[in-house]
């Protein structure tokens, strides 16, 4: 059996590139949609296509160039549209001077269009992020607000999901946006696979911090990794602060104040976030009944499930079930 699906049945991914392009940015588009594959036939599930206005030679900015096969026709038709940084040109982009047929070719995305780094200067001179929260590196956050002041930039956060339209974060980051879209076209445990795959994080929230800022001298300071690891292996228990405290050896308040800084969130808020995360997998891989799924997932009832599932998911553990399991 191939492992190949035609261009008529893979979902279509043009990343869209120019002069300056960083070849972190583009590699990791290719490498995360171009590897994902439907468990059950081993079909690649994307077809990743490399584009620029002109199609032909575009510089990076390492000492290399790359080749771009395709043009503006290509992200006109394809189902996402991804662009990533040029440092060289996005911050010297204003308000409507984007080429026109770029930004109409962007605008005529049958699907989704997202962008990484300050790639989000592209999609905003576009006005496609007129009226959105978004989100692009934090050094270039206070620019990006200046030039595009009718978009609520978010300088904090990995990533931002306003539906049609996302953006992310310095380079790393759109590894966290492209795993995210990826569950979100089939599933957590496809997505896992991408990320496993790859040796990263199979999950991080959107809306953990860009980066922690953490005094020098302070680098020879206890992690909670230990904990982490630990509570990983123990989500269906009801597990407390003080004990997570207790395995890395610190008070309640050192242990909270040091989660924060290597994390960007609580304790709590991370332990919701892997239960659900866990949840997902569980509703896609099992026939367990809501209540057992929280049972195992340590929320202990249907109802507080529900309602931690429909907060950082957006819909309900059932229907999330229905749309993943029937793929």
């Amino acid at each position: 059996m191939s492992t190949r699906r035609t261009r008529d049945t893979a979902h279509s991914v043009a990343v869209l590139v120019r002069d300056g392009v960083l070849p972190m940015e583009l590699g990791l588009v290719h490498q995360l949609f171009g590897t994902a594959r439907d468990p059950s036939t081993g079909e690649l599930l994307y077809d990743v296509r490399t584009c620029a206005p002109r199609p032909g030679k575009v510089r990076t900015d390492a000492d290399f160039p790359i080749y771009a096969e395709h043009g503006l026709e290509t992200v006109a038709a394809a189902d996402t549209v991804l662009v990533p940084a040029s440092h060289e040109l996005d911050e010297s982009l204003r308000p409507g001077a984007l080429e026109a047929e770029l930004a109409q070719a962007v605008d005529a995305s049958r699907g989704r269009v997202a962008s990484i780094c300050t790639g989000a200067f592209v999609l905003a001179a576009a006005g496609l992020l007129d009226g959105r929260r978004a989100t692009t590196h934090w050094m270039s956050s206070a620019r990006f607000a200046r030039t595009f002041p009718r978009v609520t930039v978010d300088a904090d956060v990995l990533y931002v999901d306003e539906g049609r339209v996302l953006t992310s974060a310095g380079e790393a980051a759109g590894i966290d946006l492209c795993l995210h879209m990826i569950r979100a076209d089939h599933g957590s445990a496809v997505a896992a696979e991408v990320a496993r795959r790859t040796v990263v994080p199979p999950y991080r929230e959107g809306g953990q911090a860009q980066y922690i800022q953490r005094p020098v001298e302070e680098t020879g300071l206890t992690s909670t990794s230990a904990s982490r690891a630990w509570a990983l292996t123990r989500l269906s228990e009801p597990l407390t602060l003080a004990e997570l405290a207790s395995r890395d050896g610190m008070s309640v308040r050192t242990y909270n104040r040091r989660f924060r800084e290597e994390t960007g969130m609580t304790p709590m808020t991370w332990l919701a976030h892997q239960r659900v995360d866990r949840a997902r997998e569980l509703l896609e891989r099992t026939d367990h009944t809501v209540d057992r799924v929280a049972t195992e997932t340590g929320f202990g009832t249907g109802v507080s499930l529900r309602q931690h599932f429909q907060r950082l998911v957006g819909v309900s553990p059932g229907a999330y079930r229905t749309t993943f399991r029937g793929r």
